[in-house]
C-alpha cells in the first residue's frame, strides 16, 4: 500500500506544479487555492494553533518540492527595513578538513536577499557543494514523472476511501465555495492535496520556491563552476514521502481545513525564527512538535534521512582534505539530537556555530 504523510507541502514542486492527470483535477486544485486565498483575506484575526505538518516543509521536506529548474541567482531589488538575518549555519572540522552545514528554507521572499556574509564566505570558501539532490536531476524531464507517480494511489485507493469523513466533509464544503467538489482530487493523496493549498496560500504571501535558498545557490554554483552533488535521489526522496501512514496524512490536512488562515501566520512564525536563527525555537516548536504529533512522519522524513546522509556527508571530511564542501539541506535536518549537527559532534569533529551575534553556538 502506498503512503504517505505530510508536512509541509505544497503542492508538489513549488514554482511549478505536477501536472495533474486531468483538466478536471487542475482546475480543482486551483479553485481550492483561489478559495484559500480568500478565506486568509476576509479575517486578520489569527489564534495560536500548533504547526500544521504541511508548512513544515518549508523547512524540512523533500527539496524536489522546491525546485524544478535552476535559473539565475535571485538577487534583491532594495529590500524593505527588517531585522538582520542569522544563518543556520555550521563549520564542522577534523585535523586537516572542513565542511560547512547550511540549514536552507525552500520558500523565501525577494527581501531575504541579499544574503548574510556569512553564507557567502562560506560558499566562497568551498570548493564544492552538496545539496539533498543532485541539481542535475532536480531539473530532469524525469522528476516530474516520478513526483506523480507518488502523488496517485494505487488501484482502488481514492481520497475518499483514505480520509476520515469529517476531513472529507470540510473539504467539500471549501471547494464548493468556488464550484469545486472532491471528485476532481479523488486521485490525489492527501499530502498533495495538503501541499496545494498551503503553496497557494504562502505563494499569495509573497513566498516564491524560486527564491528559496537552495535554488539560489545551485544556481551560484553552475555560475561559478563548481561541482555539485546530491545526498539522495528523487525516487528516495518521494519513497520516504508516500511511505508515512494515511492516518499522519489526514491529521495535517484536517488542521489545515479547520483554520486555513492559520497558515499565514504559521509560515511568517517560521520564516521569522529562520531569519533570526533562533534554533532552541525551531527546535521546540517544529522539530519536537513534528515527532510528537506525527512520530511515524518524523522518523521517515527526518530521522531516517539524516542518518542515511551522515555517512556521505562525513566521506566530504574524510576524503577530500584537500576541498571543502558546503552542504545545504532543509533547517530541521540540523537541529536536535536527531539532526546532522548533533550527530557529527558526537563523532568527535569540532562543531562551531558560524553567526556574528547568534547566542547559541
Amino acid at each position: 500500500m502506498r503512503v504517505h504523510a505530510v508536512r509541509h507541502l505544497p503542492a508538489a514542486t513549488a514554482g511549478k506544479p505536477t501536472r495533474p492527470r486531468s483538466r478536471g483535477r487542475r482546475e480543482g486544485l486551483r479553485q481550492t487555492l483561489r478559495q484559500t486565498h480568500a478565506l486568509n483575506r476576509r479575517d486578520t484575526h489569527l489564534k495560536p494553533r500548533i504547526l500544521s505538518l504541511a508548512l513544515v516543509a518549508a523547512l524540512a521536506l523533500p527539496a524536489a518540492f522546491a525546485a524544478t529548474s535552476i535559473e539565475q541567482p535571485a538577487q534583491a531589488a532594495a529590500p524593505a527595513a527588517q531585522p538582520a538575518q542569522h544563518p543556520l549555519l555550521w563549520k564542522v572540522s577534523d585535523a586537516d578538513n572542513s565542511i560547512y552545514l547550511l540549514g536552507s528554507f525552500h520558500l523565501l521572499k525577494q527581501d531575504d536577499y541579499p544574503l548574510p556574509k556569512e553564507i557567502d564566505a562560506a560558499f566562497d570558501d568551498a570548493e564544492s557543494l552538496l545539496f539533498e539532490v543532485d541539481p542535475r536531476e532536480m531539473t530532469a524531464p524525469e522528476t516530474m514523472v516520478t513526483i506523480q507517480k507518488y502523488a496517485a494511489y494505487e488501484e482502488g485507493k481514492s481520497l475518499s476511501s483514505v480520509l476520515p469523513k469529517p476531513t472529507l466533509d470540510k473539504l467539500g464544503n471549501l471547494l464548493s465555495l468556488t464550484g469545486g467538489s472532491v471528485q476532481t482530487l479523488e486521485q490525489s493523496e492527501p499530502w498533495m492535496v495538503s501541499l496545494s493549498l498551503v503553496l497557494g496560500i504562502t505563494n499569495a504571501i509573497g513566498f516564491k520556491a524560486e527564491l528559496g535558498l537552495d535554488r539560489h545557490l545551485m544556481a551560484r554554483a553552475a555560475a561559478a563552476g563548481k561541482p555539485a552533488g546530491g545526498l539522495e535521489t528523487i525516487e528516495e526522496q518521494m519513497q520516504a514521502m508516500d511511505s508515512a501512514p494515511y492516518a499522519e496524512q489526514a491529521s495535517g490536512l484536517d488542521e489545515f481545513l479547520a483554520d486555513p488562515k492559520q497558515a499565514i501566520k504559521q509560515m511568517q512564525d517560521m520564516h521569522g525564527w529562520w531569519r533570526a536563527g533562533d534554533v532552541a525555537k525551531l527546535d521546540s516548536e517544529l522539530r519536537a512538535e513534528m515527532a510528537r504529533k506525527t512520530p511515524e512522519t518524523y522518523r521517515l522524513l527526518d530521522v531516517e534521512r539524516n542518518n542515511a546522509w551522515l555517512p556521505k556527508v562525513e566521506a566530504r571530511l574524510k576524503e577530500s582534505k584537500a576541498d571543502d564542501t558546503l552542504v545545504v539541506v532543509g533547517s530541521l535536518h540540523l537541529l536536535g539530537e536527531d539532526g546532522l549537527v548533533e550527530k557529527l559532534r558526537a563523532k568527535g569533529y569540532t562543531v562551531e556555530r558560524v553567526c556574528e551575534g547568534c547566542a547559541v553556538k
